[in-house]
Formats: C-alpha cells, structure tokens, sequence
C-alpha cells in the first residue's frame, strides 16, 4: 500500500513537470492528457501488480509511445485524448478488447464543420477514394496510414522555408516506401525499391530534394490544398517539359502557396522561385531576356557595320 501511494505521488509530480514543460499560453493543455502521456510519452511504465504484490515496471511497446511535445505542435493539439479514443481507457490496465474498436474518421469530425470548411475535407475525402492506395486497398488505407493523428500538422502553408516542407512532406511517402515493416502492414508484397524504380531521373538527389513524391504521383486540381488523388505509377509524369517550362505543373501544386504573385503571361514569380530552386524556363526573367535580345543585336549590328566598312576601305 504504501507503495502504491509513492507511485502515486510520482504521477502527480511528473504530471506537474509535464504542464511545465510543454506549458504554451496559446494552447490549454488537458489534465486528462497528462494521465495518458505519464505512460505513453514515456520509455517505461509501472502498475501494482496485486498477484504478486509488488510494483512492476516493463518497457513501453515504441508504437504506443506519443511524443507530447509534437502533439502540442500538431494541428490536433487542443484535443483531449478521449476525444477520439473510448472513455474506458481511463481505466488502468487497459481492456484488450478496447484494441479492436474502430477509431473516428477524419470526416466524423470535419464535416459539415464551418471552421475546417476552407480545407475542403470532404472533396479531399473524394479525391482520397479515387487514389491507387484507396481502390488496391480500401479496408486498410485511410488517412492515418499517412498522417499520424498525433503529430501531423499543416506545413505546406505555415513554412517558408519550401526545402523543409519538401522533406517534411516526402517524410509521408517514405515512412511506407522506405520501411518494410510500417509497408507490410497493408500488403505482403515486396517493397519496390525508390531508388531503382527511379533510375529513369537525371539527378536523382537533386530533385529528392527539391521537388515532393507527389508533385509527380498526383492528379492536380484547384480544389484543395494538396493532392490527395495518388495515380498509378504508369501515370507518373515523366515529361522534363512538364516542370521545366513557363507553364510549369510546379505552380499548381508546390509552389502553390509559396508564390508571392500569381502566374501571368511573363511565367513564376522570380523572387518566390529563384531562390529555392533551378527550373528552366522558370528562372528567365522576361525583361532581362529584351535587354540581352536587343544588346545581342546591336552588338551582331555593330560587327556587321565593322565588315562592311572594312569591305569598303580595301
């Protein structure tokens, strides 16, 4: 018993170090988050073990652990725990079968919701369903595969620094691609390999690091904030023209929000673009390309006058 009452005192205190250390005054931090982070932000937890009267403490199993410090980042950080998970966890030790109830959709709470209706869940929900992950696996793959409830947060729109957004981003991608254990959860089939099957892209590194998986892996549209709509690999854009030109696909999608001016008849944004970086096309600037055009011929005009002249003289 008085065992009991030590562990006890621990949880408040750790608890009390937890608000102070994630303390942020734009985000009120749920009490009853505490209790859940005390064992599932930590490496190991300890209960009372009545049969054997005495505390025992195992090691947390790392695909339940939270990091609080991303949650209170993510785009979920106001949200108590027990609003997507059932409130029978508040008992301790959990229910087994507490494991097999189905978890709430992102639709169950964006939908119809006035505040999130700029974000255009449910046509995200649409191009979501026609995509090669959704049709090949439509019982296994949902938004969670890709966006971890407990960290995910908006990056497209909130960084400007685009190169971190891109790593960010293709982080999604890869955390199935480039892990065959998170991979063989869906399917028992082999892992293709990213490099390999990209052997046909000059530059490999170059564009891994400027451009997203899915600026060439999605169907583009006006609608949403990003594409959701994955295509078949047989439907990847493979054209160089595609991005590097004028009318760059880049400034429907990557480039999207980052542009401090929309496209017109003189191509991107210098400024936006130049200094993240190389397209070709995109880099002319319009009125330097008329200056160097009209010094180009005045300097093909002066030689002409040279030779004429030197012609003339003899």
């Amino acid at each position: 018993m008085k065992k009991l009452i030590i562990i006890n005192m621990l949880v408040f205190l750790s608890m009390s170090v937890f608000s102070v250390e994630t303390n942020d005054d734009s985000v009120k931090h749920s009490p009853e988050n505490s209790y859940c982070f005390h064992c599932h932000g930590s490496p190991t937890y300890s209960y009372n073990n009545e049969l054997q009267e005495q505390i025992v403490t195992k090691r947390m199993n790392p695909y339940y652990m939270i990091d609080s410090i991303l949650f209170y980042t993510s785009n979920h950080k106001v949200l108590e725990c027990l609003d997507c998970h059932s409130y029978d966890y508040k008992t301790f030790p959990h229910n087994n079968e507490l494991q097999m109830e189905p978890l709430p959709a992102c639709l169950d709470c964006h939908e119809g919701d006035d505040v999130t209706a700029n974000f255009h869940f449910e046509k995200i929900e649409q191009e979501f369903k026609k995509s090669v992950h959704f049709i090949k696996h439509p019982k296994d793959f949902t938004c969670f595969r890709c966006h971890n409830p407990h960290s995910y947060k908006i990056n497209v729109r909130s960084n400007e620094n685009i190169k971190e957004t891109i790593v960010y981003d293709n982080n999604i991608c890869l955390s199935c691609h480039a892990n065959i254990n998170k991979y063989q959860l869906i399917t028992s089939n082999k892992n293709p390999n990213i490099i390999k099957s990209h052997d046909w892209l000059p530059n490999q590194i170059v564009h891994f690091a400027h451009v997203r998986c899915i600026e060439c892996h999605t169907k583009t549209t006006n609608d949403v904030l990003v594409a959701h709509q994955i295509q078949a690999k047989n439907k990847a854009v493979k054209k160089c023209v595609e991005c590097h030109s004028k009318n760059s696909m880049l400034m429907a999608s990557l480039y999207k929000f980052q542009a401090k001016e929309k496209r017109n008849l003189l191509g991107f944004s210098n400024a936006a673009i130049l200094s993240n970086s190389y397209l070709i096309g995109a880099n002319r600037n319009y009125y330097l390309n008329v200056i160097s055009g009209v010094v180009f011929g005045f300097v093909v005009l002066l030689i002409i006058i040279h030779v004429v002249l030197r012609i003339l003289m003899k």
